[in-house]
């Protein structure tokens, strides 16, 4: 299921894929507070942390700028879902439609 973030850690997951593409390396956790004026690094630590658990982030225990923002678009799933919506009833793509809100999947394709 998609994890539902909250304003900060939506900030925290972009600056963190942002500063990674651009440096090649993820953030320090100071670069972290410093970037979106939290208060401490432990601030970060606990939103750090709570990304985890949420699956948003994967983070090697012990080893420095470790940081991993996890792709939570499904995007497979997804192909599948719009690929079977192509050949089904309406009564069952309002299921299949049903099935994918409950997933958090978005079904808009962006090409077209």
């Amino acid at each position: 299921m998609k994890a539902k973030l909250t304003k900060k850690q939506s900030l925290i997951i972009d600056f963190i894929s942002e500063y990674t593409n651009r440096e090649g390396e993820s953030p320090s956790y100071r670069e972290i507070m410093s970037a979106l004026g939290l208060s401490s690094v432990s601030a970060v630590a606990e939103h750090i942390d709570n990304l985890v658990m949420k699956g948003a982030l994967r983070k090697t225990p012990g080893t420095a700028r470790s940081l991993e923002v996890v792709d939570l678009s499904f995007p497979e799933t997804t192909m599948l879902f719009r690929q079977r919506l192509a050949y089904v009833s309406p009564a069952e793509a309002r299921i299949l439609e049903q099935a994918a809100e409950i997933l958090g999947l978005d079904l808009t394709d962006a090409n077209h």
